[in-house]
């Protein structure tokens, strides 16, 4: 368990923050970072609540094998444990398994812990929820009355469920940033008037990274929203409004983890990074590079094809930008209107050309392309990988998962062969949800294949 700083307040109320453990067919820290629990502990900490944290999935606690953070640019493999398939997925020939710390781990950490006044709770895919059921039951063992409040995306999207299946006490659907000092006042009968503006991103703390045993990376969100409706995400549900934190405050933030805890790599979350790039993107990166550090920047959320031209190629080039993810999807352009009207051919190709010609290599830039959608055709699929490569650059199938509140909801739950509203165990990208197929090694392995055929000579 991660003890509060020096300097935070020792006699405010105790919170405790927990990122719970994953129940997934595979799982694998690609710059995953519980950012709204650590946003939302800074904030209690900032008005003299007393934060502590324990992370389930810490690849660093004390008790395992040690290793070097900064390897793989802050990215590795959870511990994990393999647990029996989840009921009606008892024919997915995969190893299901608990990723994050052993069980005896956690509960030597919650015995030698103080107790809580209340426990916030963060949850990550809807499928994962098993294991914030487990984590919430050794919680309710440890402090059995203390108050448990759940959060983060699986209490968004499902909170019916939530409320019933998992043990919590309250469900907080949303960002919380703008209810937490309620919540926590409510739940310790301790009351502060806020020191921030939950409308003004520049003014929000730091999030607490500090409370971590180790990490190699920094994860950044510059802004919050999406300006598109795509049909197969759910980000405009998850965080409804956009708000934009300013250049020169993202810059002192990137300065400030790489002095305090020497970080060369971040990641950045953001759901629109380059849109209005000329306001946002731009100021940005000519920041980082007047700098003058040598840092590395990854964007697992993906980039908007449509913004990417010489001026911000040659900029995240300059700026260190390292892994950059595309959001393709699909390149079945004539019919893409039914998922969404991000990028066109021409505009996916000019994007291309401007990245190689900055100086990125074809492995640095991936292009993420959506496999299991209803009713899709598995030669699209192979046809979209196929065109990947003719440009010159790496496909990386993305494999879909179904949400509620998406415009693709209603046809998968016609295509699945799950019962998706039901249990969102049945949304697990793993096994094809709405495959009608079902789920295919075959498939996989043709993908994987088709991937490795590259040849960029």
């Amino acid at each position: 368990m991660n003890p509060a700083p020096p300097g935070a307040s020792d006699d405010g109320a105790h919170i405790l923050l927990v990122n719970p453990w994953i129940h997934d067919f595979a799982a694998y820290d690609v710059w995953a970072q519980p950012l709204g629990l650590l946003t939302l502990g800074a904030i209690l900490r900032q008005h003299g609540y007393r934060v502590t944290y324990i992370d389930c999935l810490d690849r660093f606690h004390p008790n395992a094998p040690q290793s070097n953070p900064f390897r793989r640019h802050g990215r590795g493999p959870y511990h994990k444990s393999p647990l029996p398939n989840p009921a009606g997925l008892e024919d997915i020939p995969r190893t299901y398994s608990r990723y994050g710390i052993a069980p005896d781990w956690l509960r030597q950490d919650l015995r030698t812990a103080p107790k809580p006044d209340l426990i916030l709770v963060t949850s990550l895919m809807t499928y994962c929820y098993p294991g914030v059921i487990e984590t919430i039951a050794e919680l309710k063992m440890a402090f059995p009355k203390v108050p448990i409040v759940l959060g983060g995306i699986y209490a968004t999207l499902y909170p019916d469920h939530a409320a019933k299946f998992s043990g919590a006490d309250g469900i907080l659907t949303g960002p919380g940033e703008s209810r937490i000092l309620e919540l926590a006042a409510e739940h310790t009968g301790q009351a502060a008037p806020p020191r921030f503006d939950p409308d003004n991103l520049d003014t929000y703390p730091y999030p607490a990274f500090d409370l971590q045993s180790k990490s190699g990376y920094i994860p950044l969100q510059t802004s919050r929203g999406c300006p598109f409706k795509c049909a197969y995400c759910a980000s405009g549900f998850l965080n409804p409004r956009q708000l934009r934190r300013s250049p020169s405050a993202i810059v002192r933030e990137i300065v400030h983890w790489h002095r305090r805890r020497g970080i060369h790599d971040f990641a950045f979350y953001d759901d629109a990074l380059l849109m209005e790039a000329g306001q946002h993107a731009v100021p940005l990166l000519e920041g980082i590079v007047g700098t003058g550090l040598a840092l590395r920047f990854h964007t697992p959320n993906a980039l908007h094809i449509r913004n990417i031209n010489a001026e911000t190629a040659v900029l995240m080039f300059k700026a260190g930008f390292t892994t950059l993810r595309l959001g393709l999807e699909t390149t079945a352009f004539d019919e893409r209107d039914q998922l969404d009207w991000k990028v066109t051919e021409s505009e996916f190709k000019r994007a291309v050309n401007c990245l190689k010609r900055a100086g990125f290599t074809a492995d640095q830039i991936g292009a993420y392309l959506l496999v299991g959608l209803p009713d899709q055709d598995d030669t699209a699929i192979e046809a979209s990988i196929q065109t990947v490569l003719a440009s010159g650059i790496t496909p990386i199938p993305a494999y879909y998962s179904p949400m509620p509140h998406t415009s693709l909801w209603k046809a998968s739950l016609s295509a699945s062969r799950y019962d998706l509203a039901a249990d969102p165990v049945f949304t697990n990208n793993a096994i094809f949800p709405c495959r009608r197929e079902g789920f295919s090694w075959s498939l996989i392995t043709r993908m994987k294949n088709l991937v490795k055929s590259q040849n960029f000579s």
